[in-house]
């Protein structure tokens, strides 16, 4: 596992003019939408009345707000993961930089900014539910998409790495001859 380490920038880092070689958003997966959602929490609140009403009946009343109390819990529970879901990674490749701003779920931006030319990109465990992308230079690391699954990951990593490859490609350019061109020659 990589630890993160490297610094976040106190100002927005003046971007590149150059050529861009990836934008990419990276976003959390949520799978139950939001008419899923009220649908869901409609029937845990009619089951939970329905066996309330039961054991009311029973004579076994401290038992009900037990049933209100799971209701509220999961739907606390739903609430966080929808929260959560609003985490943003914007991952920007240019010649020179590599831009990561990390929107978080409480509108907090953070802009990091590590040199396209000396950044390794790193895919640790790729097949494990751990897997990390990190980008690493200078002995510090920065690791992106955490909320990702394992598969995109991978597929994030490798167009990550064939845009940090374009990009230092395309920095590099064909040495001229130089040399005085002689007259008559």
């Amino acid at each position: 596992m990589i630890v993160e380490s490297w610094p976040a920038e106190a100002v927005a880092p003046d971007r590149h003019d150059g050529p861009v070689f990836m934008e990419a958003e990276l976003a959390p997966n949520r799978s139950l939408a939001n008419p899923a959602f009220i649908a869901l929490m409609l029937a845990i609140s009619a089951i939970s009345f329905t066996a309330g009403l039961f054991y009311l009946t029973i004579g076994a009343w401290p038992v009900l707000p037990f049933f209100g109390l799971d209701v509220f819990l999961v739907w606390l529970a739903f609430k966080i993961s929808y929260r959560d879901g609003r985490a943003r990674e914007f991952v920007r490749v240019d010649g020179r930089d590599i831009e990561v701003v990390r929107l978080h779920p409480t509108g907090h931006r953070r802009r990091y900014r590590l040199p396209t030319a000396w950044v390794k990109l790193r895919l640790i465990d790729p097949d494990a539910h751990h897997a990390q992308v990190a980008l690493v230079a200078h002995g510090k690391a920065l690791v992106l998409g955490h909320f990702l699954s394992p598969p995109e990951r991978g597929e994030f990593a490798a167009a990550l790495g064939t845009a940090i490859d374009a990009a230092r490609s395309a920095m590099r350019r064909p040495q001229e001859p130089g040399g005085v061109e002689t007259a008559g020659a």
